[in-house]
């Protein structure tokens, strides 16, 4: 009974985060164009922690496909962890110009979208959990619902929007789960769109069909997609290579499938020659120079 007690008291011992909202505030309609620049940044989840991040210089562009691959614990998750100041980083990190560490984190992290390798979902209403704060209208929910193949799901529920969930959502597939994720996302029409190897427990068919709502609906969206499958990536306007936390390479997938000696040829290589050379095939087609816009 003791550990409790002893899990209690450890919690009321840590740092509070940074606060929820400060003096200086971003314009209400920021980010409007969803420009995201990393300058010198360094992360760590607590002062007395090592590195996890290390002197990451890097600007994605308005409306880029960027796609972050690296082997586990290269920094993958931990450079969406320094954008949502999960941690504070070192360093500055804008976004269309505004420097994220001197905004209050509900101003930040509400902008922001995120689909996460583990879906979120509460006990309470499909509705409340595609729209917690009750800001769009049922037309608007089923819409969202529809574009993401879930309309006929909710409708044959009980209490059709008005349904509770269980425990983490657990009356839904985790395939479920995550294009209940994608419609929160879809309503929420932000700038900015992180995923999270969000397909990496799925099945191939909810993969392509997640991969393709995102070219759809967030085809004016700066999205950044860490990759678990490196099919899912190619298509990018750029991938950006991960090791010990530093970037490695950051160019268009056909530029670094062209180059040997680098990091993204190997890891293609390591796949197999079958399945690298269908990689390939791939990105030659999607970035060949008669294409002018795959997304």
């Amino acid at each position: 009974m003791m550990t409790s007690v002893e899990r209690v008291v450890e919690y009321t011992e840590l740092e509070n985060e940074a606060p929820w909202e400060t003096q200086k505030r971003p314009p209400s309609d920021w980010p409007s164009r969803g420009m995201v620049t990393f300058n010198g940044v360094n992360f760590s989840y607590s002062r007395d922690a090592p590195l996890v991040l290390r002197d990451i210089n890097a600007t994605f562009q308005p409306n880029e496909k960027v796609g972050i691959v690296g082997r586990t614990g290269a920094g993958k998750s931990s450079l969406v962890s320094a954008l949502f100041r999960l941690a504070e980083p070192q360093g500055k990190i804008y976004i269309d110009g505004v420097l994220t560490s001197e905004i209050g984190l509900h101003d930040l992290r509400q902008k922001m979208s995120i689909i996460p390798q583990d879906p979120v979902l509460f006990t309470d209403t499909v509705r409340k959990n595609l729209d917690p704060f009750n800001q769009h209208t049922d037309d608007n929910l089923w819409k969202a619902l529809e574009e993401v193949q879930l309309k006929s799901v909710v409708e044959e529920l009980p209490g059709k929007l008005e349904t509770v969930l269980a425990e983490s959502g657990s009356n839904f597939s985790v395939g479920q789960r995550q294009l209940v994720c994608l419609a929160r996302a879809i309503l929420r029409k932000n700038r900015i769109l992180i995923i999270d190897e969000a397909t990496a427990n799925v099945d191939p068919r909810t993969d392509e069909l997640i991969q393709k709502t995102i070219r759809d609906k967030f085809r004016e969206c700066t999205v950044l997609t860490i990759a678990h499958r490196l099919n899912t990536i190619i298509d990018s306007d750029r991938i950006l290579v991960l090791d010990s936390g530093a970037i490695q390479e950051l160019d268009r997938p056909i530029t670094l499938l062209q180059n040997k000696e680098g990091a993204f040829y190997n890891m293609v290589q390591q796949m197999g020659p079958a399945e690298a050379a269908a990689l390939l095939e791939s990105a030659t087609h999607v970035h060949s120079p008669d294409k002018k816009a795959h997304f």
